[in-house]
């Protein structure tokens, strides 16, 4: 029988050869912005991976958008730049479709890496002041952000197309838009931060527009053929905040408007989120998504197991699943899966010799235009 998780799999016009997907992992390791040698090892390596797409990290729109001094952007010409060359490179060795996640910190920028404690910086420490929906902290002891207006509204909203366009130009062939983890978009999605009493808060119809304002102006922006999701937190895991109910009725406006997919987490904008981790905890909510809108899902969230990814979209919870840390921990993760599902797998000519005994015919031997 042959395998689910390794059939391909079309997202708009995009041809994917597997149902696994790279997910955007922050790495905190640009400077002012530019992607680093860091991320030319890093994305070289999941490149390899033998994933049907990548899709690079969260990427902040404005500079003020960065969770952290280290977060990589796609905000001006030196970003692009930066960017462009370390693409260069890992496109010289691999064939993988790539994408992008665009994002917007919000409230929960001006942070330090988490290896340093991820508390919120001041400007004495290289921070700066934080935007918002409401002058409203994530936590209790922080400064509070400041309340977008219209003007900064439209600054946003701007800057998102301008980094679409920019991915556009990079030639990136998918673009994720971060509404999820308590970033600015999921900010104004959520009754927990955003308290408004202008036409984008109060009311759920009122506190989705901003961010489909945002999907509208950067679908408008991006070529037919790259396709455009969402990666939502599908509930706020605290009584009162955005919840599935919510997400299905913004999820189904999101189809109207041509969205791609749906990427399909939980929680980050409280700190009093009661989540229940357990392995694949989040795929009963992306399965309640694709049930709801008929939208391509991507399911996330301790999802570790060949097996397990495999029942997940063989029995409908999801169309694809998206691999982090489990990603972080094993590069090789979906040659380990093919083999022990008994299917096929893309793998560079340097690598064919590394094929076990026992997983003789793993390796599709198909060779990558190299310089």
């Amino acid at each position: 029988m042959s395998s689910p998780l390794f059939s391909s799999f079309q997202l708009g016009r995009l041809a994917l050869a597997n149902r696994i997907v790279v997910s955007p992992m922050c790495q905190y390791s640009a400077e002012e912005g530019n992607a680093t040698a860091w991320h030319r090892v890093h994305l070289g390596q999941l490149a390899q991976s033998g994933a049907g797409l990548l899709l690079i990290e969260a990427t902040a729109v404005e500079a003020i958008g960065r969770i952290t001094p280290g977060c990589l952007g796609l905000y001006c010409d030196a970003n692009e730049r930066a960017l462009a060359a370390v693409l260069e490179d890992v496109r010289g060795f691999a064939d993988i479709p790539i994408g992008i996640q665009l994002a917007h910190a919000g409230r929960k920028a001006s942070s330090a890496r988490p290896w340093d404690g991820g508390q919120l910086l001041s400007a004495e420490q290289g921070g700066w002041q934080t935007v918002a929906p409401s002058a409203l902290p994530h936590g209790a002891h922080e400064a509070p952000p400041q309340p977008l207006d219209a003007v900064g509204l439209a600054r946003i909203r701007d800057a998102f197309v301008a980094s679409a366009r920019r991915a556009a130009r990079l030639g990136l062939q998918a673009v994720e838009l971060h509404c999820a983890h308590g970033y600015l978009l999921h900010e104004f999605l959520s009754p927990l931060a955003n308290q408004r009493a202008d036409a984008y808060g109060g009311s759920l119809e009122n506190r989705m527009r901003f961010p489909l304002e945002v999907f509208d102006a950067v679908r408008a922006a991006l070529p037919a053929h790259i396709p455009l999701g969402v990666r939502v937190s599908a509930t706020d895991w605290v009584d009162g905040g955005w919840d599935l109910e919510q997400t299905l009725t913004f999820a189904a406006a999101l189809k109207t408007r041509g969205c791609a997919w749906i990427d399909v987490s939980s929680g980050g904008v409280s700190p009093l989120q009661q989540i229940p981790i357990g392995p694949g905890y989040q795929v009963p909510l992306a399965r309640a998504v694709r049930q709801a809108t008929g939208l391509p899902t991507m399911a996330v969230g301790l999802i570790t197991e060949p097996h397990q990814a495999e029942a997940i979209v063989r029995d409908g919870s999801a169309d694809l699943v998206a691999l982090a840390r489990a990603l972080l921990w094993n590069p090789r993760w979906p040659w380990h899966a093919a083999a022990a599902l008994r299917a096929t797998v893309s793998v560079p000519p340097q690598y064919w010799r590394s094929e076990p005994r026992e997983a003789r015919g793993v390796f599709a031997h198909a060779h990558i235009g190299q310089r």
